[in-house]
This record gives structure tokens, sequence and C-alpha cells, in this order.
């Protein structure tokens, strides 16, 4: 089954670069330079922000559904990010490097499943939680710090 993974968009988040760090503060976020490689995923870019880029650590609703499921974490944000990414039927390499959890909601945003899978090996996972027509979608997390990474849909 073909797929399209998604990354967050740009817009919501490219103002807050020029917000100072104590007005960061104020709305819980935090400005942050990376300080290892592969260790600050950017969820508009997907890809891993470099040792010396700026980032934003925010807190993201990414379940807005009125569900028990309904869910935010801490997201990263580089400051280089200019457009949204996305793939078809290959994860990007953020996703590919990381131990994932893959959870799959119906359209009224109830999980209906849910796997935890290296994303290097994701692949077959993703059709098959996609072949599942009470599925409309997959959020991808990275599962070791449970936060939100990217969202999976059904090529069209």
């Amino acid at each position: 089954m073909s797929f399209t993974v998604s990354s967050l968009p740009i817009e919501p988040f490219a103002p807050l670069f020029a917000l100072d760090d104590a007005t960061l503060a104020e709305r819980g976020m935090l400005r942050v330079v990376a300080d290892a490689p592969f260790a600050f995923p950017c969820r508009v870019t997907l890809e891993d922000a470099a040792p010396g880029e700026t980032l934003i650590l925010l807190n993201h609703e990414h379940q807005a559904a009125d569900t028990p499921f309904r869910s935010r974490h801490a997201i990263y944000v580089r400051e280089a990010a200019r457009a949204p990414a996305s793939t078809n039927d290959a994860l990007p390499p953020a996703l590919r490097r990381r131990l994932l959890s893959l959870r799959g909601f119906d359209a009224a945003g109830m999980l209906r499943d849910a796997d935890v899978i290296e994303g290097a090996v994701a692949v077959p996972v993703i059709e098959r939680m996609l072949e599942n027509p009470d599925v409309a979608y997959l959020h991808a997390h990275y599962a070791k710090p449970g936060c939100y990474a990217a969202r999976i849909d059904r090529a069209t």
C-alpha cells in the first residue's frame, strides 16, 4: 500500500524565532542549540539538526481529536526550516534511524492499532496498518522519548 509521510507546516513556528528567550519561556518554550549529531529531529524538515544549529523546543498538540487519545508532547523545530517535508513510500532518514511507535487512528481520532518497530524496517508495518479500513491515518512517534515525529497517510 502506497503512503505519504508528512511533516508539520512551518507557518505556526516561523515567528517563534523572532521572540527573545524570556518571551519564549513565558510560553513554555526554549531556544536550544544542537550539541550532538542525530539528537535533535526537526518536525518540519524531518531531518536532524546539525551540531550548532538553533531550534525551538516546544509543546505541540499533534492529536487534537476530542477523544481520550488527544495528545501533545515536546517537539523541536529548526530555525533553518523553510518548508514542510513529505516523502512517498519511504521514511525520511530521521525516522529510519530511530525506534518508532506507530499509532493508527480512525477518522474520529480513536486508536485502532499500534506497534513499535525500528524505523529501518518499518515500511511493511506501515503498509499493514494502512490496509485496515478502520485506520484513517498513522502517527509516528520516536519511541524512546515518546514524542510525535510525523503523520502517515495513504497516498492518493
